[in-house]
């Protein structure tokens, strides 16, 4: 299971989010990884150039081998961030394989913005895009509002229900990935 997202700052309210719902993907038994922050500070995307840097090739490797994928995104003026952004288009890179793009992969989305609006269309963007690159996205996607909730070291929050929505979004993708596989 592959974790993307988070912001530039360490510890963000949405590397945060991220983790929590990693830890429910966990709970299944799968295994987790995460890639956020400095590692996914990438060039921009260019489809016309095949070489790529090292971050690169290890996050279209990291997609490559996931079974299943969370994505978590802060909500930048109503949209998710360039930097989430960019490394889903670095998904292009497996159009040709035997699993094009996110193909039979469950995504679980959720957007971490400060107020409702920006959570809201950044979640609908991510789901748009997951879509777009044919992942199965899961039932259950967060949109959780950092003006209300904030996210805390110890994997917690002030607000319950963002947490047992981020581990539930975290389970429905491990759940999917053993199903599938079997």
């Amino acid at each position: 299971m592959l974790g993307i997202g988070g912001s530039l700052r360490e510890g963000s309210q949405s590397e945060r989010a991220l983790q929590i719902a990693l830890a429910g993907a966990a709970e299944v038994g799968v295994r987790v990884r995460m890639l956020s922050g400095p590692e996914l500070v990438l060039p921009f995307y260019d489809a016309g150039e095949p070489g790529r840097d090292e971050r690169a090739s290890t996050l279209v490797e990291a997609v490559r081998q996931a079974d299943g994928l969370i994505v978590v995104s802060p909500g930048y003026h109503g949209a998710l961030s360039g930097l989430v952004k960019n490394a889903l288009d670095y998904v292009e890179d497996l159009r040709d394989d035997r699993r094009p793009y996110l193909h039979g992969r469950a995504v679980g989305l959720a957007a971490v913005a400060y107020g409702w609006q920006a959570a809201v269309t950044t979640l609908e963007q991510l789901r748009t895009i997951t879509h777009a690159l044919r992942g199965w996205a899961t039932p259950l996607g967060g949109s959780i509002n950092s003006a209300e909730t904030k996210f805390d070291e110890g994997g917690g929050a002030s607000d319950e229900k963002s947490v047992r929505t981020l581990r539930l979004i975290g389970r429905q993708v491990a759940e999917f990935a053993v199903t599938h596989a079997a």
